[in-house]
């Protein structure tokens, strides 16, 4: 044990391989469950002859179990002895829940629905999108679903409203844009939801600038799109001096609202599918900020289904308010060898500067991490919610 520390304290060992060197010695896992204390309270002194101290290594006298009662002190002394403890403690943590051999309710509940969920994706189901026909996520759904039947709601509230009434079997929901970021409202509703992510969709997204037909730049004095749209394409608005940008529910609405009114002093911003279902001109095109302007989608079910394959997974949390909680969560994934893929924040409903830390983890749903993981959610929060197992489709 001492030539473990010594060599991952003084930068020999990588903390890959410390984390590995260590779950593979069951004795020691066993020792450090036993004898990792919680007290805080440790001097000056004491931290002089710690073995976790570099310099104590010189020392004749190392002894594990009081390396291990001065370890929190040594939290405020020297980072990477911080890194070391920490990882010792969630290993310990994470090997003895894994020795319990003690599924939770929820691993149950995944384990039952990759049983029951068909081992091929559904092809014409009904599916909820927002906005009306020509929106980006019609084009997304119908990129997910082979022949879809699409019923359009106004909002996105709307959509997870008609999957938990069960009036369709599926929602599509943009989450995200490499360019303007998350979507926000969609985050929020995802807390305040009971639904399950069944796949995610990532798509190019080329924004346009349509028009009635007869008019020019100069002619236009408003533009209309949704604000993700509009965030993705602020370069072009800013050399348009002089225009109203309004946003609306939709970019499809955008075209739609154009088309109807057949005023010559107003574009939206939209997609091309729009400009020839609503006979509108394409008077700039691929106005976005970016040329790889990518969207990702979310397929949402009532239920909870996971198909074959799934190897990315979902996980809201809420940790408690005190120093270290985040940093803990991310010590376990970093043991069960986890890769975080999107970590966000966002304010919990009716709660005072609380938050709800959002998780996209990279793991299959057959590996041990995966259930280990899910086995220890109860240990690693206050609350959790689970919204799904799924595969991406690029």
């Amino acid at each position: 044990m001492l030539n473990l520390v010594k060599a991952y304290l003084t930068v020999e060992m990588s903390a890959k391989d410390f984390c590995e060197q260590v779950l593979s010695n069951d004795e020691l896992i066993a020792f450090l469950q036993a004898h990792i204390p919680d007290s805080k309270k440790i001097s000056d002194e004491a931290w002089e002859s710690c073995p976790l101290n570099a310099r104590a290594f010189a020392y004749d006298h190392f002894d594990l179990r009081r390396t291990l009662s001065v370890g929190y002190y040594a939290l405020t002394k020297v980072s990477r002895c911080s890194t070391a403890y920490s990882m010792l403690f969630e290993l310990s943590r994470s090997y003895q829940s894994k020795r319990n051999d003690a599924y939770s309710p929820l691993y149950q509940q995944i384990s039952e629905s990759i049983e029951k969920t068909p081992r091929l994706f559904p092809l014409n189901p009904v599916v909820a999108c927002q906005g009306v026909e020509g929106a980006y996520s019609q084009i997304a759904c119908e990129k997910i679903f082979k022949n879809p039947f699409i019923m359009y709601f106004r909002n996105f509230e709307a959509v997870f409203s008609a999957i938990e009434q069960g009036m369709c079997q599926y929602g599509i929901l943009p989450i995200e844009n490499s360019t303007a970021g998350s979507v926000t409202k969609v985050y929020d509703l995802m807390i305040r939801h009971n639904f399950s992510i069944v796949r995610t969709f990532r798509m190019k997204v080329d924004h346009n600038l349509l028009v009635n037909p007869g008019a020019t730049l100069k002619d236009i004095r408003t533009i209309y799109s949704h604000e993700q749209a509009i965030n993705q394409c602020g370069d072009f608005l800013h050399d348009l001096p002089g225009i109203n940008v309004i946003p609306v529910a939709n970019t499809a609405i955008a075209a739609e609202m154009v088309a109807k009114s057949g005023q010559k002093d107003i574009a939206a911003l939209s997609s091309r599918s729009c400009a020839e279902l609503y006979g509108l001109n394409c008077l700039a095109s691929s106005v976005q900020d970016k040329d790889n302007n990518r969207t990702r989608f979310i397929c949402i079910s009532k239920n909870m289904e996971i198909y074959p394959g799934a190897d990315k997974t979902s996980i809201m949390m809420i940790l408690p308010h005190k120093p270290g909680a985040l940093y803990k969560v991310l010590a376990r994934l970093y043991t069960l060898d986890i890769n975080v893929t999107k970590l966000e924040s966002r304010p919990i409903p009716d709660r005072e500067f609380e938050f709800m830390f959002y998780f996209d983890l990279e793991t299959s749903i057959y590996s041990e991490e995966y259930i280990q993981l899910i086995c220890e959610l109860d240990d690693l929060c206050e609350e959790f919610k689970y919204l799904g197992s799924y595969t991406e489709v690029v």
